[in-house]
């Protein structure tokens, strides 16, 4: 499969490519993925890259938005932090990719079973994981049920997969509430920003959110 162009990518629009994403996540699942040679999109991508979609997703070695997106060298840039939030960096990043590099999605990524939400669950503390984990907490204290504080922590994984959800909600919100390039770029239609939760049991995910 050929790596994406100039034209091509200008041929996208936000939703033919959330359409790719959620095509390759079933190619993924359904293992029909696509023959690609690395080597030569490595060739084709030397003089540059024009990627149609931006995804932030968490550090965990289970959760590769290019395998699970089946997407190959050149189709995505890749933006990974424990927990997936966001922060001044990542913003500028994510403002490079849409407005200068040309991207038309946004996806904020989150999935079950992340252990930074379950330390944000937990409250843990220790060194600079505690400020990262201070940034996930918000997403804890949003999420009111349950109200049993026993059952308020990393044992009770629909808690922990419900906090994993709201962050990411929370996320988008502070996309918007924090970049005027990116929020006029979406007013504008000209990106989407949107919104995910990978399934570490099942390898779906659902953009539903």
């Amino acid at each position: 499969m050929k790596v994406h162009t100039k034209e091509t990518q200008e041929a996208m629009t936000p939703k033919k490519s959330l359409d790719y994403l959620k095509d390759g996540n079933q190619r993924f699942l359904t293992g029909t993925t696509v023959d690609r040679n690395l080597l030569e999109q490595i060739n084709d991508t030397a003089e540059g890259q024009f990627p149609f979609a931006t995804v932030l997703h968490c550090i965990d070695s289970r959760v590769s938005a290019e395998l699970l997106f089946d997407q190959g060298i050149g189709d995505i840039f890749s933006i990974r932090i424990a927990g997936n939030f966001v922060n001044e960096d990542i913003l500028g990043s994510m403002e490079f990719a849409c407005k200068l590099a040309g991207t038309k999605l946004i996806v904020v990524l989150g999935h079950t079973s992340c252990g930074a939400v379950k330390g944000a669950c937990d409250h843990a503390r220790l060194g600079n994981l505690t400020a990262l984990i201070e940034k996930i907490e918000p997403a804890v204290n949003a999420v009111k049920e349950p109200q049993d504080d026993t059952l308020r922590n990393s044992s009770n994984i629909e808690f922990v997969n419900n906090v994993a959800a709201k962050n990411v909600q929370m996320s988008i919100e502070n996309i918007r509430n924090q970049s005027s390039v990116l929020v006029e770029m979406e007013n504008n239609n000209e990106i989407m920003i949107v919104g995910a939760m990978y399934d570490v049991g099942t390898g779906s995910v659902s953009f539903n959110i």
